[in-house]
């Protein structure tokens, strides 16, 4: 069985890809009108954070309030029902919401990235649902024993629509979300994602995410039995922008720069509120003390460098999309993605250092009472390093390394599995 996209002419409708194409000058919303529109929200959410991460209280409410405010379609064209933003205002908009609270940034990953695809696919349909209030959650990853790359989750016609069937882990977001993309296989080895209501019958999800960090993001595991998709909700996955993966990373990048950012205020207003000093210390208030000065003048160091970095990629992917949607010579379009793909990859390297090396060299300035379980410090690095354990850095400094050397390209579509032999 082949499946092909969906025969309704996106486009028909609407102005073309490059009169909708978000953040040029004549579309885009200032920052601060951005700013305006949600930091107050963010400002609700971060003071809750620390009793939220003690209580695993879920953030329902929370992903309500952002999603009825709009900002599920930051990105999407005002004549969808967004705000129209540039890439780069989105993503220094989700450093933000990360310094916040990081379970939200992280949740809403795949629905950035959907966003992201839609629009370089300009799906009218689509575009309007995420401009009405709808958010996506992910159903993406198989556990078990199943080879690099292998699928377990079917689907198969029915009548005019299809049958998924399968068990997925890491389902980050789905039990916030409105409707769930899961990728599935065809009898004929063809990929497509379905994008299922979260609510539909046949659909089960659980919150049985017991990670150390990112403890709220309930990425646990969706169960889809039997499930009914109509024919118009699903997509064949070849037709996805092939920036995509760079997107994903740069999410995560983004998160953590948004770490790295909480991490900041919160030292610094521990030691604005510290009275205590040492006998062997330098005999002045803590907020005075030029040694603890030091330590959190460098955190504020390392917090910069990592929002830059979210920057310097944001731009790249900008600079990608506005290629698309002008037309551009197919080797330019090619080497703007490449150039977005490895950029996310080397901000990778570089912040999931700086943001773990951060929320450890917190506590220097600090004295034991930080320690207090009520404070919650420790879920900066909690965060940071469940986070940083998503598509290994490791890997992404070989990869870059090889680029850089021979010019090498790698797939960048990553998939995981049980190795050949195990």
């Amino acid at each position: 069985m082949t499946i092909t996209a969906d025969s309704t002419d996106a486009t028909a409708s609407t102005p073309s890809a490059a009169a909708t194409a978000p953040g040029t000058a004549a579309s885009a919303p200032s920052y601060a009108e951005l700013a305006a529109k949600y930091r107050p929200i963010f400002e609700r959410i971060a003071a809750g954070a620390a009793e939220r991460e003690a209580n695993r209280e879920l953030l329902h409410r929370q992903i309500g309030e952002l999603a009825a405010a709009g900002f599920g379609a930051v990105r999407v064209p005002r004549e969808f029902g967004g705000d129209g933003a540039s890439a780069p205002q989105f993503f220094r908009l989700l450093v933000e919401l990360a310094a916040a609270e990081s379970n939200i940034a992280q949740t809403l990953r795949s629905h950035v990235a959907f966003v992201e695809g839609r629009l370089y696919a300009n799906d009218a349909e689509w575009l309007r649902r995420v401009g009405e209030g709808s958010i996506l959650g992910n159903a993406w990853t198989e556990t078990g024993l199943v080879a690099v790359g292998g699928v377990g989750t079917t689907i198969e016609r029915d009548g005019e629509g299809f049958r998924i069937n399968g068990t997925k882990y890491y389902t980050t977001g789905s039990l916030y979300a409105d409707w769930i993309q899961t990728g599935a296989r065809t009898a004929d080895g063809q990929d497509i994602i379905a994008l299922v209501k979260a609510d539909a019958a046949g659909v089960r999800i659980e919150d049985d995410w017991d990670g150390f960090g990112q403890r709220l993001t309930a990425s646990g595991t969706t169960v889809f039995d039997n499930v009914l998709v109509p024919a118009s909700d699903v997509l064949v996955e070849t037709d996805q922008a092939p920036y995509t993966t760079g997107v994903y990373q740069l999410i995560h990048v983004a998160t953590l720069a948004g770490i790295t950012r909480r991490v900041v205020r919160d030292a610094a207003a521990a030691v604005r509120g510290r009275s205590r000093v040492f006998s062997h210390g330098n005999g002045v208030p803590p907020r005075e003390d030029i040694q603890v000065q030091q330590i959190v003048g460098e955190l504020s160091a390392k917090a910069f460098t990592a929002e830059a970095a979210v920057e310097r990629v944001a731009s790249l992917l900008q600079e990608a999309i506005e290629l698309h949607a002008a037309g551009a010579d197919p080797a330019a379009f090619e080497e703007a993605v490449h150039l977005v793909e490895f950029g996310s990859s080397q901000a990778q390297i570089v912040v999931t250092d700086l943001a773990q090396r951060a929320s450890t060299s917190l506590f220097d300035a600090l004295g034991a009472s930080a320690a207090k379980t009520e404070l919650q410090l420790d879920r900066h690095w909690r965060n940071a390093r469940v986070i940083s354990s998503h598509n290994p850095v490791v890997y992404k400094s070989r990869i870059v390394g090889d680029w850089e050397i021979n010019g090498t390209v790698p797939e960048f579509v990553w998939r995981s599995g049980t190795a050949a032999g195990s």
